[in-house]
């Protein structure tokens, strides 16, 4: 008898454990995932034609550090911008698709199409004015 009696107590308190992990409505939320990034947003421009400066709405398009800009091709043919300055690249972009999410620097910039060089734009930074455009793109 004084045998079982341990085990007995030792079935109660796995009984317990158990039935005190399930149900009990408490969630448990995870490892701690740090604070939360500030949100980023998106500078939508469209690319509506080979015009020259207008070839881009809006232009220029006002952006801060923290946003990234897509081009949507509203034309029908494909378009590849590209900035002046060489930070980005969009990729060929063919007619009613849009770029990835591209990351505008910090002071601005001036972009074109490289494949219709006569398209230019400019994206500037929420504190001021684009940088100025030089070069065979302007």
């Amino acid at each position: 008898m004084r045998f079982l009696r341990p085990i007995q107590y030792a079935l109660c308190a796995v009984a317990l454990l158990a039935s005190s992990c399930g149900g009990g409505g408490y969630n448990d939320p995870g490892p701690n995932p740090g604070p939360t990034p500030p949100p980023t947003t998106t500078g939508q421009v469209n690319i509506v034609g080979q015009r020259g400066n207008t070839s881009f709405s809006p232009n220029p398009v006002t952006a801060s550090s923290t946003q990234t800009a897509v081009w949507t091709n509203a034309d029908s043919v494909i378009h590849r911008i590209v900035a002046n300055d060489g930070t980005f690249d969009t990729g060929d972009i063919a007619p009613g698709a849009s770029s990835a999410a591209i990351p505008i620097p910090g002071t601005g910039t001036n972009y074109h199409c490289s494949i219709h060089p006569a398209m230019v734009g400019a994206v500037r930074s929420s504190g001021g004015d684009p940088p100025p455009c030089t070069g065979i793109y302007c």
